[in-house]
């Protein structure tokens, strides 16, 4: 299995449509949902359960892109919190993988979005083969 995502996401990476038509990941993270819709060229493709901000707290709303990437990162905001394959859209604020997968699906985080791990994985991989450019991050409440 370890092998098997990491190829899957390669072939949808390379598949491209026909010349002249700009390949684009899409990121669709519905706050009220607590969801997450991942869409490769226009076509839904994965559907993940997600947290974002708690009580007190913000997940900012609006259309971004990718500033960076981090596949190891700690937070020196909140005692050094792990955040596998970070993908950093908005100054600190990142959709990143979470060990509290128990936790997902409710509003629990400081801000960011938090994922599985594995479909974190899958999410930094495609961004990085898509591009930061070609990658759009639409949050809505």
């Amino acid at each position: 299995m370890r092998v098997l995502v990491p190829m899957l996401v390669l072939l949808f990476a390379l598949w491209r449509p026909a010349a002249g038509i700009a390949a684009e990941l899409g990121i669709l993270v519905d706050l009220s949902d607590q969801t997450m819709t991942v869409s490769l060229d226009g076509r839904p493709t994965y559907s993940w359960l997600v947290s974002t901000a708690r009580r007190g707290y913000r997940t900012p709303v609006g259309r971004f892109h990718p500033g960076w990437l981090a596949r190891v990162w700690y937070s020196s905001k909140y005692e050094n919190a792990p955040m596998p394959h970070s993908i950093f859209f908005y100054g600190g604020y990142a959709i990143h993988g979470t060990t509290e997968i128990k936790r997902l699906g409710r509003p629990v985080s400081h801000g960011c979005i938090r994922l599985h791990p594995n479909n974190a994985r899958i999410l930094f991989d495609l961004v990085q083969a898509y591009g930061l450019k070609s990658t759009s991050i639409v949050i809505r409440r």
